[in-house]
Order: structure tokens, then sequence, then C-alpha cells
């Protein structure tokens, strides 16, 4: 039975690299799972040929790039062993796993100047560990493209509300959506916001509308990830990254304090963060000051929050009760754990630009009887937008209006269960469209 693939973002993305004329090799960044190899397997349907090749499954084919890199030869060493031709210009060669095999991301450079005419991928799970031994292996040389799990916006697709998304991309804070369409879309929020957006969970929603089914498949997930941390760095315990990955999830809507971390130091902690964010498992969210652009030319390395990957994966390991935020209409509720802030920076992550990492930012001022905290900081064009997620109304925002005045931003945004709406310079997106932030003219 062949798998039901559903429609990404990245798709129109990889369909022009596809396209383009000066094409590079094309290296496909994401944590495991999160639907790389079926997104290129989708793209294959485009090519007369597909050409794959998973490394950790066959480690023996690693010996068709030893010695000299001569891509034209590994190629055809491969079409004799596989027998099936590699044709340039109609087969697409995808290197599934490549991290298992250094010899064949060096080679990735060789494709581009020796062999522009194939059309290369290459994908990694553990990709940025591989990566780190090799710095120069081909710049200027390899395109890159990152990918996330499912955003809300392709959950609605996938689950057949393609018409009524399309509605939210029609809305604004001038024109909000008409109130059956946002209940229907806070209906599917609740439910994304805990099954979260691994293809494998949202691929058994829609097949069985099952809630208690996708805890389980979260659950294998859960344990498949896991069992990656023994592979981050050699000799390095592993038990020590998996304390300071469940003392992530417990501090999870704070910022991070290091000193919590019971039976490790601080070196210990900060080593250990840098794996899981390498290994794209988590999300640091870095204080700005944010007096002007770029956002990361003032940061405080040492005030930073972190978010997990996805919020199914979040609110399983945290086991927070789904009922309460399926059938709550209480943003208290419903944002238990934080579970709404680690969404809107998320769907800020996924609404990014696919072509690099993207940072997210917070802004806090601690002076005594004046404490204040936004909770996202971005920017839209030439404009430094500061964000709250919040279920109060203007009276309520003493943070947000403080930091307007101070920084002089031309306007702030509110995000919540509320509608589309707009007064003074607060602009309301409710959360479900909070990726389309950036796309908005606002």
């Amino acid at each position: 039975m062949t798998e039901q693939y559903f429609n990404r973002l990245i798709d129109s993305e990889l369909t022009v690299w596809k396209d383009e004329e000066n094409r590079k090799p094309l290296l496909l960044h994401g944590a495991r799972q999160v639907g790389k190899s079926s997104s290129v397997r989708k793209l294959s349907e485009k090519f007369d040929n597909f050409f794959e090749i998973n490394f950790e499954k066959n480690r023996n084919l690693s010996s068709f790039f030893e010695g000299d890199l001569d891509v034209k030869e590994i190629c055809a060493n491969l079409s004799v062993h596989f027998q099936q031709k590699i044709i340039p210009n109609k087969t697409l060669l995808f290197l599934d796993e490549i991290q298992a095999c250094p010899n064949a991301i060096s080679a990735l450079r060789f494709f581009y100047e020796d062999y522009p005419e194939l059309h290369v991928i290459a994908a990694g799970s553990l990709l940025e560990f591989a990566l780190e031994k090799l710095p120069s292996f081909g710049v200027g040389r390899i395109s890159s493209i990152f990918m996330y799990p499912f955003s809300f916006a392709e959950f609605m697709c996938a689950c057949g509300h393609e018409l009524l998304w399309d509605e939210v991309c029609k809305s604004s804070p001038q024109k909000p959506l008409f109130a059956i369409f946002h209940e229907k879309c806070l209906e599917y929020l609740k439910k994304f916001l805990v099954i979260g957006g691994m293809p494998a969970v949202v691929a058994k929603f829609v097949a069985t509308n099952d809630i208690l089914a996708c805890q389980k498949t979260l659950n294998d997930l859960i344990n498949s990830l896991k069992s990656d941390f023994s592979k981050y760095k050699p000799k390095l315990p592993e038990l020590r990254i998996q304390t300071t990955f469940e003392a992530v999830v417990q501090q999870t809507g704070g910022k991070f304090n290091y000193s919590k971390v019971e039976q490790l130091n601080y070196r210990q902690v900060k080593e250990s963060i840098e794996l899981l964010e390498k290994a794209g498992l988590i999300f640091p969210i870095v204080h700005t000051s944010a007096n002007g652009i770029p956002l990361g030319a003032e940061v405080n390395f040492k005030k930073q929050k972190i978010i997990l990957l996805d919020t199914g994966i979040f609110q399983c390991l945290l086991g927070l009760q789904l009922s309460e935020i399926l059938f709550s209409n209480d943003f208290d509720v419903v944002n238990k754990g934080a579970i709404a802030e680690q969404f809107v920076g998320l769907e800020l992550i996924k609404s990014s630009s696919q072509y690099m990492p993207n940072r997210l930012y917070f802004w806090t001022r601690e002076k005594e009887k004046s404490q204040a905290e936004v909770d996202y900081v971005i920017q839209v064009s030439e404009k430094i937008i500061p964000i709250e997620v919040k279920s109060g109304t203007s009276g309520k925002m003493q943070s947000l209006h403080l930091f307007l005045s101070e920084k002089q931003s031309v306007y702030g945004i509110r995000t919540s269960l509320e509608n589309f709406s707009e007064y003074d310079k607060i602009k309301v997106f409710p959360l479900y469209a909070i990726g389309l932030l950036r796309k908005k003219r606002i």
C-alpha cells in the first residue's frame, strides 16, 4: 500500500531548484522524521528516473565513494551495481542519511564542478554533526534548505480544509474572519497543539481522527529520537543528554536555568544543549536589546528560553491533560506548559526563509518595580515588531506598550484565541494565523 503524501511548503522550493539552470547539489537539513525523504520522493515524480541511496541501511555503498572522488565514475559504478542507469537531466540522485558517509558529503562539491547536469539531493537526520567535521566541504558549491515539522497551514490542508485556510489567508486585522470559520480554526488549532506536526502523527490523525492513537505514535517517535542520543558524540554519556533534554521540557516557558539541571555542571549542560540544537530537537530564544536591525547584533546568550521542535512531542513528554486543552475556551488552560508560546515560536520559524537557519528573539527589561517582557521580537521588512502571546485586552499589555514607547515601533502584535482585530497600535492575530505575519502587509 502506497504511503499517502501530504503537500508541504517545501515542495514548491524543490521544484524551483529542479528547474534552475545553474543549480547546485542540494543539501536538505532537518531533524529526524520531519519528512525530508518523503518530499524528495514526491519531487522524483517529475523525473524519468529516481536513484535513491540510504547510507545507514546500505553501509557497504560507502565503498563507492572511497579513493579519488570522480563523480562520473562513481555514478557509472552505482549504475552497474544496481543495474539502473543514471541519466543527466533525467535522473534524480538522492543520497539519504549522507552523514553516515562523510566522503559522499565531500563529493557533493564535485557534482557541481564536474557533473552539473545531474540533479543531486542529499539529506541526513544527524547531518550537522558530520558537517562540523567538514567545515569547508563545499562553500559556494552546494545549496542548503531547511525543513521542519508540519506548520498549521500544512496541517489544515492535510485535513482537507484548503478552502477554509484560503479564507484565513485573505483575513487581516482590518478584515476579521467570519466567526463560524474562526471557531472551526480554533477547533483544529487545539488538536494541532496536542498532536503536533510530525508527519507520522499527522498521517495517523488524518487516517483515524483518533487523538489517543496519535499519542501512541508520538511515544514511539520520542523513543526513536532518544535512541539517537548515543550517536551525537562518541564517548559522551547518553544519560547527560537525556537529563538535559528533560530539563528543557520542564523549564519551557521561562528562562532556562543551567543550575537547575540536576547532577550536571554548567559546561556539561551547555554542551548537551548545543548537541540537541544541532540535532534539530530544540530551538533557543535569545534575548535581544532590539535597538536596531539586525536583531542578532545585540543579544545576550546568558538570557535564553528554549522550546522543542514540536508541540505534540512537548505535551506528550510533559503529560498534559489533553481533554482540558481540547475542550476549553480558556486561554490559560490551552496554554498550559506554555504550549501556545511554543506554537508561536515554531510557526515563526516555519514561516521564515527555508534557505537559512532561523533565530528566535525575545525582549525583557529588568528594572526594579518596572519589569517587562515581550515573548517574541521579529523583523518584518525594515521594522522591528514585538509579539505577545496573551489572552488579555489592551489594558493588560503593559510590556507591549512599554516596548512600543521605548523602541518607537510602528505597531505591536497580540496573538491569542481571539479573531483578527486592531486598536491603537496593537494588531491582533489569532494564534492559528501567526505564521502569516511575515507575509502580510500591515
